[in-house]
């Protein structure tokens, strides 16, 4: 049968582990196409050679000196390198030094520009290369011009006739909001605006609009998420636009990569350990109490924090609650960065609270994994969160999750019940300081009851949060989205 013919996916990111990393996106898009290949389906990715991205490092080798990429009235010529992923999974990255070759990854005056680059190029690549994908997977706003191109300069292009777009949104906050210029340097200026009801969105180009306007089928990175986003409350201002197109929107709750976050295989953890050796796992939290140069002490519940410093992250609920917090004896390890009132609040409280509080201004796998491994409670307070991947890893690590009960956190976290001894984790629902106080003082209050704590612990190790059913799905997703563009709707 047709239907059970293996897939050609092209997967288009911006960042992509382990070349990249700025935030979950790169974690995502690195772990997908493996659950994907191990179903028999040919994936290949495109990114960005970024100046991080070390060429002996990455064992990268030359495919092109010279693409041509049409920009606007003028050509870019463009190399395209190799690198490779998992069981030899292609990862072409796009080599334009005027572009790419930066500090960072994002935060450019020309970020649009660069992006439109970026994915021009890597259509131009696979043409180069031979190789006409079914479906072009495209992830968050840099490349969200490439459905609108499927329906304009590619439409009559016989090299992605068949090709079908989907386009996944993994934050909706970050949307790629630029003048119109964009459009000309896109070649789509002929289309225009596309959201005239939109009085906010009217008289400028936002990128994410146009994938998810343009896309055969939109994902997002929850189900919980994907009605939240045809809310005023949490569509950015899209929820209008997203509604209309709701009979093509899915979520699809991200995976967790087993093979890089297994306890019981962690290269940077002093002890392995898993759901039958529990006790092993106390040696991981005094190593993480040393790291972070807190007392040793395995009876103070320690309470840990991975995530980018932002408001979007709950920060502010927990300035709000930190002295009270801290006066229950505690002890508080976080890893990330961010915005710079926070670094300072923080780094203010490690110099007053030196015995408790620990912070890593980093992102860092080593001292990630030990904090997953040595963490009693793993603190997630979002204002929202598309999917979340930090309470799925400290779950199976047997570190207990304290969320607010909102997208993706609401449809992996459920509130321990004590009568029937069901759940997984603490939950609070009101982006409100003292609900999350009490979220955690719940938690506490439990934490000495070794044995309820001890199956606490197993509920969350248990459940199966690997990438396996979620790429089931997005197979799934990709056949609607073929048969759409078949039906040309």
């Amino acid at each position: 049968m047709q239907s059970e013919q293996p897939l050609k996916v092209l997967i288009l990111a911006a960042e992509i582990v382990p070349f990249a990393k700025a935030g979950g996106l790169a974690e995502i898009v690195g772990a997908l196409p493996k659950a994907l290949q191990a179903f028999g389906h040919d994936v290949r990715l495109v990114m960005p050679r970024y100046r991080q991205v070390d060429s002996q490092h990455f064992q990268l080798t030359e495919m092109f000196d010279a693409v041509s990429v049409p920009m606007g009235s003028y050509q870019v010529q463009v190399g395209v390198t190799k690198a490779e992923i998992g069981d030899h999974i292609p990862v072409y990255m796009i080599d334009a030094p005027r572009f790419f070759d930066r500090e960072n990854i994002y935060g450019y005056t020309d970020d649009g520009e660069r992006f439109i680059l970026f994915c021009r190029a890597a259509l131009e690549a696979v043409r180069a290369l031979d190789w006409s994908p079914d479906i072009v997977h495209c992830n968050d706003w840099h490349t969200g011009i490439v459905p609108n191109w499927m329906h304009t300069i590619y439409r009559d292009d016989p090299f992605f006739a068949h090709t079908a777009s989907v386009y996944t949104i993994h934050n909706l906050a970050y949307q790629g909001i630029f003048g119109y210029r964009l459009l000309e340097v896109a070649g789509v200026a002929s289309n225009g605006f596309v959201y005239p009801q939109i009085a906010e969105l009217a008289n400028v180009v936002d990128i994410m609009g146009r994938g998810i306007l343009f896309a055969d089928a939109v994902t997002t990175v929850s189900e919980r998420y994907a009605q939240e986003i045809l809310t005023p409350t949490f569509g950015e201002k899209l929820d209008h636009m997203l509604r209309s197109r709701r009979d093509r929107l899915f979520g699809i709750l991200n995976g967790v990569d087993y093979q890089e976050y297994d306890p019981n295989d962690d290269r940077f953890l002093e002890a392995s350990f898993d759901a039958q050796g529990l006790d092993k796992r106390g040696l991981n939290k005094v190593s993480l109490q040393e790291m972070a140069h807190l007392p040793v002490n395995p009876t103070v519940p320690l309470l840990g924090m991975i995530s980018r410093l932002a408001d979007q992250k709950g920060l502010d609920l927990l300035m709000q609650i930190m002295q009270p917090l801290l006066s229950q004896g505690v002890q508080f390890v976080l890893s990330g960065v961010g915005e710079q009132r926070y670094h300072e609040q923080f780094q203010s409280l490690m110099t007053r609270y030196p015995e408790q509080v620990a912070v890593f201004l980093t992102f860092n796998a080593e001292i990630e994994h030990h904090i997953y491994a040595g963490s009693d409670m793993f603190l997630m307070p979002s204002r929202f969160e598309p999917c979340g991947l930090g309470q799925m890893i400290a779950m199976r690590y047997g570190s207990v999750p304290i969320v607010r009960q909102v997208g993706g956190l609401a449809d992996t976290v459920q509130e321990y019940n004590p009568v029937t001894g069901e759940g997984n984790g603490f939950v609070f629902k009101s982006y409100d300081a003292w609900e999350f106080f009490a979220a955690i003082v719940r938690a506490l209050t439990l934490f000495p009851h070794k044995e309820i704590w001890q199956a606490l612990q197993l509920h969350g190790m248990a459940v199966d949060h690997s990438w396996k059913a979620s790429a089931l799905r997005y197979v799934e997703v990709y056949r609607n989205a073929l048969e759409y563009h078949k039906e040309g709707k």
